[in-house]
């Protein structure tokens, strides 16, 4: 029996949605012990929970959390039933939590929820779960993206070939393909950074939906927790649903950029295109085919991104409720922080596989030579000499380069004279261009070359976007120190403080044990 409640859960709320709750907990539980010292420390010292009993709160609280860090260690166990940390007949995170504590402390654990409600605990150790993981984030992104751009400087005269519709459309760089997925990378920094401003602030102290009646100094809690300011209204501090939609929806726009980065690879590592090869650590063997070699972390991203994208439009169907509903919370408090870690380890992965990535300079070469690639580049030259207007000119080229086709010639096909044979065909007059300007204007490294204007693939303009996405490479990873500087240090400050108020409890503890012992003999344990 628990308050107005005479009976206990049932086998089957506790087998779905009890269990359902507890698989926010090794994102939560470690993020919980901080929101619980935070509010806590400032209750005793504001005089709302007695000091000694205050201080055994604190003690236990910093082992609960030693407990949850242990479980969470590689091979410990994680945080379930049999983890001696959560049981689903308890209920959710907080209940666990203040289970576990009443087994260690006996009624002094009642003073977790002191002008809170649990709702709040878990809301401010959300915010923190997924603070921290969108900070991973930013550093996986950075270092994707300087990943693509060291290879880019590799690679700025190197051919290729830029695909539409997968058919060779247009000679390019190999340092211009590149950059083309660093781009929407460092776009998907920016929403982060725009995410952290929302995200980064504290719901702590807000009491119920219309406030609390307890009243903390609400900005000093924020910063204390290393939050930048506070989710003012108290009522959207309980029950913001929007901020997990964002957040998914940052976590779908990286996996899809990852997707396609990934989905081009795949196919650029295939036999028949054989451009490249990746790295026997990030592949894996085939147990049924001894000659193949499975670029096996690519799918792992694509289907990442399957995943994330099916996790925003479930974020989006669950947010589509009345306000006050606890829908959005229950499955966000999981499935958020996890979304966010999965884009994380998505761009982990992807800077692994680049790290090792094999290009055949020839085969692209060779693939950029071949098909007319800079047919385009001759059509305007026509039309440049002002015979022909250029749909016209691009008529011919295509006539030209038709007859060469099909003529079994991929590379060298079009001179003067089949050049001025089309143009004869298509418009009744010759193209008027030398095979000298023919060859000229249909070389791949030339019309490379051509491409100088901002954001083209001529060496000078790769040059210069390289530059540029290493100065906001360098901004980045500026946020990122000042951001992860200024958690530890609010984390550390407040576990220091909590450490000095649990000190205590070990001189209280040897004066009275007996009496302690006698009144609950949990609570005489370390």
């Amino acid at each position: 029996m628990t308050g107005r409640l005479m009976e206990g859960p049932s086998p089957e709320l506790v087998r779905s949605a009890y269990r359902l709750e507890l698989l926010a907990a090794p994102a939560l539980m470690p993020e919980l012990a901080l929101a619980d010292l935070g509010n806590t420390l400032l209750l005793i010292e504001n005089g709302y929970i007695p000091a000694e009993p205050g201080r055994r709160l604190v003690g236990a609280i910093l082992d609960l959390r030693g407990a949850v860090l242990r479980s969470l260690q590689p091979y410990g166990g994680g945080i379930g039933p049999t983890s001696g940390v959560c049981d689903p007949a308890c209920g959710d995170l907080v209940m666990n939590r203040e289970a576990w504590l009443r087994r260690k402390i006996g009624q002094d654990a009642g003073y977790l929820l002191v002008g809170r409600p649990r709702r709040e605990a878990s809301v401010v150790a959300y915010h923190l779960a997924v603070r921290r993981r969108l900070l991973a984030l930013a550093v996986g992104l950075e270092r994707l993206q300087r990943a693509l751009v060291d290879l880019a400087a590799k690679h700025v005269t190197t051919l290729s070939v830029d695909y539409t519709y997968w058919q060779a459309a247009q000679p390019s760089s190999l340092a211009h393909a590149l950059l083309a997925y660093v781009y929407p990378l460092a776009r998907d920094a920016e929403r982060l950074q725009s995410a952290w401003r929302r995200t980064n602030l504290s719901p702590a102290g807000a009491g119920c939906t219309n406030g609390a009646t307890i009243l903390l100094d609400r900005e000093l809690l924020a910063r204390q927790l290393g939050f930048e300011g506070v989710v003012v209204h108290t009522r959207d501090a309980n029950w913001q649903a929007d901020l997990s939609v964002e957040l998914t929806a940052l976590a779908a726009s990286v996996g899809l950029t990852l997707d396609r980065l990934a989905e081009d690879l795949l196919t650029w590592d295939t036999r028949e295109f054989g451009f490249v090869e990746l790295a026997d650590r990030t592949s894996r063997i085939s147990l049924a085919m001894p000659q193949k070699k499975n670029p096996y972390a690519l799918v792992f991203v694509r289907g990442a991104a399957a995943r994330l994208v099916g996790r925003l439009a479930g974020a989006a169907a669950v947010a589509k409720t009345a306000t006050g509903q606890p829908d959005p919370r229950i499955y966000a408090q999981d499935e958020v922080p996890d979304s966010l870690e999965l884009a994380e380890q998505g761009t982990a992965l992807l800077s692994e596989v680049m790290s090792g990535i094999i290009f055949d300079r020839a085969r692209l070469a060779a693939a950029a030579a071949r098909g007319y690639l800079a047919s385009n580049d001759l059509a305007e030259e026509i039309m440049l000499l002002g015979v022909m207007p250029f749909g016209t000119a691009h008529k011919v080229v295509a006539q030209a380069v038709r007859v060469a086709l099909e003529a079994g010639n991929e590379i060298d096909g079009i001179d003067a004279a089949a050049l001025d044979a089309a143009a004869i065909e298509v418009a009744g007059e010759p193209a008027g261009l030398d095979d000298a300007a023919i060859r000229e204007a249909l070389d791949p490294e030339l019309a490379v070359a051509r491409r100088t204007g901002i954001g083209g693939a001529a060496p000078a303009a790769v040059r210069a976007m390289i530059a540029d996405r290493r100065r906001d490479l360098r901004r980045q990873q500026r946020w990122i120190d000042a951001r992860t500087t200024a958690i530890a240090q609010a984390e550390e400050a407040l576990l220091a403080r909590a450490r000095t108020i649990a000190g205590a409890v070990t001189a209280g503890r040897t004066r009275g044990t007996a009496a302690v012992t006698a009144a609950n003999p949990q609570q005489a344990e370390t």
